[in-house]
């Protein structure tokens, strides 16, 4: 299994309450084809450079660390392009966590 980080840019517009459901809906979908989820990062809503899809300005953005084979990367990709809630996603192998020194 590799460790992967996925960006996920969200569309929310409207029910900014409800991030801790998307995130939650992400990371079970994640952990369906077999990924095993290390760390979740809720960033701050962010303005575009320019305006994506169907005139949004701004997206929240979201980091999740987690492992998983290869394939499942893929499958990922298609399932987060039909998700109406994610603008953009981007997967990056992630480095191994560099472990911390000793006082």
């Amino acid at each position: 299994m590799k460790r992967y980080e996925g960006l996920f840019i969200l569309d929310l517009s409207g029910k900014e309450e409800g991030i801790k459901e998307v995130v939650d809906k992400l990371s079970s979908e994640i952990a369906s084809v077999g990924g095993k989820i290390e760390t979740v990062q809720k960033l701050d809503k962010k303005s575009f450079a320019r305006n994506a899809r169907s005139g949004e300005s701004a997206g929240h953005f979201v980091n999740i660390i987690f492992e998983a084979q290869g394939k499942a990367i893929a499958e990922l990709r298609s399932r987060f392009k039909l998700a109406s809630d994610v603008v953009r996603v981007l997967f990056t192998e992630a480095p191994a966590p560099v472990p911390a020194k000793a006082a």
